[in-house]
């Protein structure tokens, strides 16, 4: 009986994107939006972290890595309230909400 509600739960909690049920997969590919995404986010309205699930305007974030390497050479935002890059924007085409930063900690943080 467990297993059934705990079943009924993960299907009753994924979150569609543009009219698809998100997956454990599409929480992997929305973690590539969390590093080199400053010119991205400096065009966006919204952006979430999903280390502290905090959704706030990108004029909030004043850190930022940049570094000669492939992940961070154009600028990964650093979270403004506790300083980890696990900072994603509503250009990356995912929902930028509670339910998907929650989602997205499971995945990542466990």
């Amino acid at each position: 009986m467990t297993t059934v509600i705990s079943q009924l739960f993960r299907l009753n909690h994924r979150k569609e994107k543009g009219g698809k049920i998100l997956n454990k997969q599409d929480y992997r590919l929305a973690h590539a939006y969390c590093s080199n995404n400053k010119p991205e986010l400096e065009k966006d309205e919204i952006c979430g972290c999903f280390y502290c699930k905090q959704i706030f305007s990108p004029l909030e974030i004043d850190d930022w890595i940049v570094e000669d390497t492939r992940i961070d050479y154009r600028g990964t935002a650093l979270c403004p309230y506790f300083g980890i890059d696990s900072v994603i924007g509503a250009s990356s085409g995912f929902p930028i909400t509670k339910e998907f930063l929650e989602a997205m900690h499971r995945t990542w943080f466990g």
